[in-house]
């Protein structure tokens, strides 16, 4: 069979992975916290002709090898945690990380490897648990769930390095806990696990450990929390529908290619009458 016709549908396979990719971008371009991801190609090994000839210096010239390329493959679905812009809600328990670093959130209160979101709208339930949306629970910088007494706590408000301040009912402060931040080596080697969150790897750290630490410290490489505004998604409509026309055009020419090859296969067939 023809080499161009394989080299067509392995193609038309990668420019529909990078139309998902696109797809689920544009459909989270709103998606609090959210980081894009990028489709990358690479060749299929090559198929040898023929080979290398050296070259004899007063003799005879070097010859370039004949290789014929059997098609593309995807290389690699990467990650993009370039930052978001900022929305503002006024919300004090809506925070955003002005820098590197991921909140820490755990399912329930026994401890275990926590999960790390860059969605920062919290709330506080009845009991004054600081929690997401899903309801997990958000940690302090010491791996703990996070409580805002209701009963003796009236008012409190967020620091840039992640304190939490409550104001008493006699006018006096003090601060209740301090949100915990995780700084990733390498975030592209998070996993996605939907609902805003990921899961350590040992590819983002070492032994995939989690080391929760504190807000807008330069020794660790966190960033600051601002508080009263989110985190929206880093998704670039202008650059996404762009890539949409590149793949929707890269697929009608693989496209084409296994059309093109199906009639010089039909033409090989009619040899025969």
């Amino acid at each position: 069979m023809l080499r161009s016709l394989y080299s067509g549908v392995s193609g038309m396979r990668g420019f529909q992975t990078k139309l998902d990719v696109i797809g689920n971008n544009i459909a989270n371009v709103n998606t609090i916290g959210f980081k894009a991801g990028r489709v990358m190609f690479q060749d299929i090994l090559s198929q040898s002709v023929a080979g290398v000839t050296a070259p004899v210096e007063g003799t005879s010239g070097g010859i370039n090898a004949k290789q014929v390329g059997l098609g593309v493959a995807i290389s690699a679905i990467d990650t993009l945690h370039t930052p978001g812009s900022a929305m503002t809600t006024n919300v004090p328990t809506d925070v955003r990380i002005d820098g590197d670093g991921f909140f820490a959130v755990a399912p329930n209160a026994d401890g275990g490897t926590p999960y790390l979101t860059r969605a920062g709208n919290f709330t506080l339930d009845a009991a004054g648990q600081l929690v997401t949306s899903d309801g997990m629970f958000v940690l302090d910088s010491g791996g703990a769930p996070i409580t805002v007494d209701p009963t003796t706590i009236k008012a409190f408000s967020i620091a840039q390095d992640g304190s939490i301040i409550g104001v008493a009912a006699d006018g006096t402060t003090q601060t209740i806990a301090q949100l915990g931040l995780v700084k990733v080596v390498n975030p592209g080697g998070l996993e996605k696990v939907g609902g805003n969150l990921y899961r350590v790897t040992p590819n983002a750290n070492p032994d995939g450990e989690v080391e929760i630490t504190t807000a807008n410290d330069p020794d660790a490489g966190t960033g600051a929390i601002v508080a009263g505004q989110l985190e929206m998604s880093n998704v670039d409509l202008t650059s996404e529908f762009t890539e949409m026309i590149v793949a929707q055009r890269g697929f009608q020419a693989n496209s084409r290619i296994i059309t093109t090859s199906d009639e010089i296969l039909q033409e090989i067939v009619n040899l025969k009458h």
